[in-house]
């Protein structure tokens, strides 16, 4: 039998994960990352880039008014961001298909550190300043002819890889 909302057994949990957006402008993406991230129990999303659509009317239908729970802050400025993540000490953590990435599986999560999991726009992917200085590049192996599959569900499953491996 399904079981409603409030008789789930999870326990509530949180992880050291921020999940960093770069240049995701799809606000059904959007509302739909809020709503993967409170359920894998993450920090916060940072939004990087300008003019990004966080119109709560148009993104509660996929957030599902999770908006409200998950903090996020937006940076505009690329250098913005990196002295952040650098200044924070974070494991910089790009999920993108690249010539240097490794599979997702052989990622490795330093127990000192928080994590920020970079995250590409849906039309070009992570920029090159971001890659530059990720500690780790992760991809997800796919056996179709297709090399990309949505930004939300890639960043569901990498959070779930993720958090498996925190427990």
């Amino acid at each position: 039998m399904q079981l409603k909302h409030e008789e789930n057994k999870f326990q509530p949990r949180q992880f050291p994960i921020t999940l960093v957006c770069d240049n995701i402008y799809f606000q059904q993406n959007i509302g739909s990352l809020f709503r993967i991230g409170e359920a894998f129990g993450i920090e916060k999303i940072i939004f990087l880039g300008k003019d990004i659509p966080l119109n709560p009317r148009k993104i509660n239908k996929t957030s599902r008014s999770t908006h409200l729970h998950v903090p996020y802050a937006v940076f505009e400025e690329n250098e913005v961001l990196i002295n952040y993540l650098r200044e924070n000490n974070y494991e910089i953590i790009s999920l993108e298909i690249a010539s240097s990435s490794k599979a997702l599986k052989e990622v490795v999560l330093p127990s000192d550190k928080k994590t920020a999991l970079i995250i590409g726009s849906e039309i070009n992917g992570i920029n090159e300043a971001l890659l530059a200085i990720s500690n780790q590049i992760v991809h997800i192996n796919m056996f179709g002819q297709n090399s990309s599959m949505n930004v939300v569900q890639a960043a569901s499953i990498a959070l779930y890889e993720f958090t498996s491996k925190m427990i």
